[in-house]
């Protein structure tokens, strides 16, 4: 009897054990506070960060950025301007209503038709959607478009309840992800259940996950030492060391596929009269006066990689002869010269974080020694996005998590009537370049396509490419399965928190 209730009493404990290890909250933190939880309205990285929890596509990819099934089981090309998908089975929106053909069809047109949908140019070459079943959809293109299934890969493929469209999704979204929305304060934090009736409920295990904004450096390491964080994402490369030698800690960096940058307003609203808006000598200079290599060596850590084009070095489309060493500080002031300038006043908008702040101030001083006095603009990242939307910058900071296509890291940006082309340039023959890419299949004639539009884009420079974006992460050691991903993104499947 005595050891019926020792059995009894270790089995019981044991149910207790696996009970509490179930019933577990993981803590994110990010670099910025996302903006509006809508994904054909979002505009932020950090944004898609949580997306990645609470809203599913029709495909995402994998480490090795081949593209895997999510809503979609399967898909196929009948002939290039068509892509059809068949749909997972019984899996279901957070509201309980079932991801279906026509809920997939209603939420491509939201995204491609909505007046304020930032997924547009996206879906730029989407003609129509037919739901000819409830598990098989078919989307018609008005032309070839290579790069489409990569859209469909992240937010342009994202589905929500159609239920919820009049009901302020970015506000109260009910999307389709294994976890589902909960709470948000603003500038604190947003706080996701786990959605039990997900199609792959078993392979996620928090019952809660909550994203915390922390944009001080410092203190969102802080947080991870102290065990405030499990997870914290774009740690400061100075602080690469501490997190190594900290026992508690792991150190993950992954190479990712975007940049960061600087947009300058060419023709939106009253502060695009500006000298750099109106002569593209002016432009070149300022884009001599910087030094990539030293923007890594003293923000970067060495993790920066310098960059001159959208095309991350694993892209296709990467050119190496763009690249360059240093700068050019004589050819700059010569340049302001020639453009009828001995200095030139300029205002820098970007978003208020530790890194950012280093970097516009090294640029701020190599700036000042190439002819341009420079004023920095720091302000809150989410703010920063609706600054830039109505025009209100002359030059502002561009960062892009980047794309599996090459064409996803620069079409938003650079084309006539790009969805990110806050600045809106537009040129005529840029943009023919543009869609003559996108169109061609054939990998060789793409990259040949893209190295004319390069060309294009050294000598107009609508966009300073600054340095490509490391991803780095901290990981409490406690977290297993956690695997970075070059799109930077948080991917919770089958990630665990041992027991102390």
């Amino acid at each position: 009897m005595h050891k019926t209730a020792i059995k009894l009493a270790t089995v019981a404990g044991l149910l207790l054990s696996a009970t509490a290890f179930s019933q577990t909250t993981l803590r994110i933190g990010l670099q910025d506070d996302p903006d509006q939880l809508d994904p054909a309205r979002a505009r932020t990285f950090v944004g898609r960060i949580v997306f990645a929890s609470l809203c599913d596509k029709l495909v995402d990819i994998a480490p090795n950025l081949e593209f895997v099934p999510q809503l979609a089981t399967s898909w196929s090309w009948p002939d290039n301007k068509t892509l059809q998908f068949t749909l997972r089975d019984k899996a279901v929106y957070h509201d309980g209503t079932p991801i279906d053909a026509a809920s997939v069809k209603a939420n491509l047109e939201r995204a491609k038709n909505l007046p304020d949908s930032n997924r547009k140019s996206e879906l730029a070459t989407l003609a129509s959607v037919d739901a000819p079943d409830a598990r098989t959809v078919v989307l018609h293109l008005t032309e070839p478009d290579a790069s489409l299934l990569s859209q469909l890969s992240d937010r342009a493929g994202m589905m929500q309840s159609p239920a919820s469209f009049d009901k302020d999704p970015g506000k109260n979204p009910v999307c389709s992800g294994p976890y589902r929305y909960k709470e948000r304060v603003q500038n604190d934090h947003i706080t996701l259940e786990k959605f039990p009736q997900y199609w792959d409920a078993q392979d996620y295990h928090f019952d809660t996950v909550i994203f915390s904004p922390v944009p001080d450096a410092t203190v969102r390491l802080n947080n991870m030492r102290s065990g405030g964080l499990d997870i914290a994402e774009r740690l400061a490369p100075s602080d690469a060391q501490t997190i190594r030698d900290d026992p508690n800690l792991v150190f993950r960096p992954v190479t990712g596929l975007g940049f960061q940058a600087l947009s300058v307003n060419f023709a939106n609203g009253p502060r695009a009269d500006n000298p750099f808006a109106k002569d593209a000598r002016v432009r070149q200079a300022f884009d001599l006066a910087i030094d990539r290599d030293a923007l890594n060596q003293v923000v970067g850590m060495g993790l920066y990689q310098p960059a001159f084009q959208p095309f991350p070095p694993a892209s296709f489309a990467y050119d190496k002869g763009v690249e360059r060493q240093g700068r050019d500080v004589e050819k700059a002031r010569a340049l302001l010269k020639q453009a009828g300038f001995d200095r030139v006043k300029v205002e820098i908008s970007y978003g208020n974080n530790t890194i950012m702040q280093q970097g516009f101030e090294l640029i701020q001083a190599m700036g000042s020694e190439a002819g341009f006095d420079i004023s920095l603009r720091p302000m809150e990242f989410a703010a920063l996005q609706s600054t830039m939307a109505r025009g209100d910058f002359e030059l502002a900071q561009a960062g892009w998590s980047g794309r599996v296509d090459p064409s996803g890291n620069v079409f938003q940006y650079v084309s006539c009537k790009g969805s990110l082309n806050d600045g809106k340039f537009c040129d005529a023959a840029m943009d023919k370049q543009l869609n003559d890419a996108r169109q061609e299949l054939d990998t060789a004639k793409r990259k040949a396509l893209y190295g004319q539009f390069l060309e294009q884009m050294r000598s107009k420079l609508p966009i300073f490419y600054t340095y490509y974006l490391p991803w780095t992460f901290g990981v409490q050691k406690r977290v297993q399965g956690f695997v970075p991903y070059p799109d930077g993104l948080v991917r919770l499947k089958g990630v665990t928190l041992a027991q102390p």
